[in-house]
């Protein structure tokens, strides 16, 4: 998965967000728990870029009066 951009955010409908919110969660869960377990991250940075992608999505969902 890529990060993002607002542009692109933008132009996505409101269950299409809710799918990817849902599924950089889950990824970012994956992530976190392979280096809760000692093992070394595939892209260390990958951290960070979805987190900031998941405040990017709820952000714009909040301006929009979306949240739930």
């Amino acid at each position: 998965m890529a990060i993002l951009h607002m542009a692109e955010i933008r132009k996505m409908k409101p269950n299409d967000l809710d799918k990817k919110l849902g599924d950089l969660k889950k990824e970012l869960m994956r992530v976190r728990t392979q280096v809760s377990q000692g093992a070394s991250p595939e892209k260390p940075g990958r951290v960070k870029e979805i987190r900031r992608t998941i405040a990017k999505i709820l952000t714009f969902q909040h301006g929009r009066g979306v949240q739930k």
